[in-house]
């Protein structure tokens, strides 16, 4: 939750992200902190590093934006429903669950105690349908490469 808010900060969101006003901004941040713009080496490399920081939270914010996720829907809901949970890892309110088709979700404000729960439970696969993978800020993380 902590990236999410740093990142809205970065980008003046307050509330839904919108693409459209995301991608406009994210245009005139990039324009504003392009390293190429500075001539002292000390604002380059400072520009540089918030570039980065542009680019990074762009990204991030696209991948939970709520059109993108509408846009994947269908696949999201066949892989937590079809598919088992494979592995996980839970850091600081961050649930990662890779599943058996090879899709890794990350979960944003999973506490240590649900965590707990979800771990312990009979059926991980169904205490995270009911209690995480449709309650929590979600996004893709990657997709593992198909084996031969």
């Amino acid at each position: 939750m902590k990236r999410i808010k740093e990142y809205k900060k970065l980008f003046k969101i307050e509330g839904a992200i919108d693409l459209k006003e995301l991608k406009s901004t994210y245009r005139s941040l990039v324009k504003e902190w392009h390293p190429d713009k500075f001539q002292e080496e000390a604002k380059k490399e400072e520009a540089d590093v918030i570039s980065t920081q542009i680019i990074d939270g762009y990204h991030f914010l696209v991948s939970i934006a709520p059109e993108t996720k509408a846009a994947n829907l269908e696949e999201y809901k066949k892989t937590i429903t079809e598919s088992q949970v494979a592995d996980w890892h839970h850091k600081s309110m961050l649930l990662e669950v890779t599943f058996t088709d090879g899709n890794k979700y990350e979960y944003f404000g999973v506490s240590k105690i649900l965590f707990g729960k979800f771990v312990n439970a009979k059926s991980m696969n169904n205490f995270g349908k009911r209690n995480i993978f449709n309650s929590f800020i979600y996004r893709k993380s990657m997709k593992a490469s198909a084996t031969v």
